[in-house]
């Protein structure tokens, strides 16, 4: 049945016949193996064998994705079905059947995953966030704006102590959300408990000054489930209400375990996913890697941004963008898209035109914020003018006119668009 059945999409790349390759995908990572078996009885391949739909052609290349000689190289994409009772709705399993096996195959000179859909079976299958676009924005008391974060910076080095000050004079500036970078767990002069200890006073002191609580996501990333537990439980125990997941670091287990047990906003960096993705014939496009990390259940979702520091074009973040806001079932499990990497509120124009008009977004900038001319609190205005300017349509030039700390921050950071 076709709604029993999970479809992937495969950019394939080989010498040989590429309808001849889509099949051997097929049965390699179903029934079938280099030689006929004799319990693949056809009524065992018509219920749980890979089938191939469709072999779309693309255009030969006279150079192949992983090294080899000879050519040219037949490129296709190439849509197979695998049956629901062969993988169930274990996202391991998928990950090991649909996908994992394929790149291996000796005939492939490159193989990339550009597609997968899901049947309705999956729905309810899988947490999804627990607060999602709706719960941040709650949480921050923010509307109809995006959510404006930073980082502390430097990255790594300061001490509890050093990181506090920052965070005291960011929560003043009305920023509304600040994280550790990604590379800051728990090292030996900035221990998580410690930093915890030395942060939560000021967030839940200005809360009570203003009735506003800046959202803080502690790094809590942990190769021990049982010991990202504990971390997570630190921040609970203080008064947190959001963590910084390396997702590609802890795994779909672990992501799992913490999602099941977690009173935190989950908040997603993906570092480690330009290993699988950078080179265009091989690896695998985001809106198939992101449905994994969805239906685990992250709450908040980077994505980098426009006009990034890294090698990222802006096409890729638009359709990242595109990919995390579509729902899979429901509106419900969409993550926040978190626009990050080189960001100050110069690239707000063009991100506000490239995602549709929406503010719906979380917009992250670290250097952006924390090195304006007039200090951290000014980078905050400047980037919040940025978006008014924006969302009403005036220039930034213009607006900046008026705006005395936009205007600082075009000037220091215009030349140099990469900020963070």
């Amino acid at each position: 049945m076709a709604d029993q059945q999970i479809i992937v999409t495969y950019r394939i790349e080989t010498p040989g016949s590429v309808e001849a390759l889509a099949a051997k995908i097929a049965s390699d990572q179903s029934t079938g193996t280099f030689v006929a078996l004799p319990g693949e009885t056809e009524e065992l391949k018509a219920r749980v064998a890979a089938r191939v739909l469709a072999v779309r052609p693309l255009e030969t290349s006279a150079t192949a994705s992983f090294p080899a000689e000879g050519g040219p190289f037949h490129r296709a994409e190439a849509d197979i079905a695998f049956p629901l009772d062969a993988v169930g709705t274990d996202l391991s399993a998928l990950m090991t059947i649909a996908i994992g096996g394929a790149y291996s195959i000796k005939e492939l000179t490159g193989i990339r995953i550009v597609g997968l859909k899901l049947p309705d079976t999956f729905r309810g299958a899988h947490p999804g966030p627990q607060f999602g676009i709706s719960g941040s924005r709650a949480l921050t008391g923010v509307d109809g704006r995006p959510i404006i974060g930073t980082i502390v910076k430097p990255a790594l080095g300061l001490r509890p102590h050093e990181t506090a000050e920052m965070v005291g004079e960011l929560v003043k500036s009305g920023v509304d959300f600040i994280k550790d970078d990604e590379k800051l767990m728990s090292p030996a002069y900035s221990p998580l408990g410690e930093r915890v200890n030395a942060i939560m006073p000021l967030i839940l002191d200005h809360e009570q000054k203003t009735g506003r609580k800046v959202m803080y996501a502690f790094g809590i990333s942990h190769a021990d489930p049982d010991e990202m537990m504990r971390n997570h439980d630190l921040v609970v125990k203080a008064g947190g209400n959001c963590a910084v997941i390396n997702i590609n670091s802890i795994g779909m287990g672990g992501m799992a375990f913490l999602r099941k047990r977690s009173h935190l906003v989950l908040h997603a960096h993906r570092n480690g996913w330009d290993i699988l993705t950078r080179h265009p014939g091989l690896g695998m496009d985001f809106s198939v890697y992101q449905q994994f990390w969805r239906l685990l259940g992250v709450d908040q979702f980077q994505i980098n941004g426009i006009g990034v520091k890294y090698w990222e074009p802006d096409e890729s973040f638009v359709e990242s963008f595109k990919a995390v806001s579509t729902p899979l079932f429901s509106p419900d499990d969409c993550p926040l898209p978190v626009a990050g990497s080189g960001q100050w509120g110069g690239q707000a124009p063009e991100t506000y035109r490239r995602t549709g008009r929406t503010v719906d977004l979380m917009y992250l900038c670290g250097g952006g914020i924390v090195s304006h001319p007039g200090g951290p609190a000014a980078g905050v205005r400047a980037v919040q003018q940025a978006w008014q300017a924006t969302v009403e349509g005036i220039e930034l030039a213009d607006y900046a006119r008026t705006h005395p700390e936009l205007a600082q921050s075009l000037k220091k950071f215009g030349a140099n668009p990469n900020a963070a």
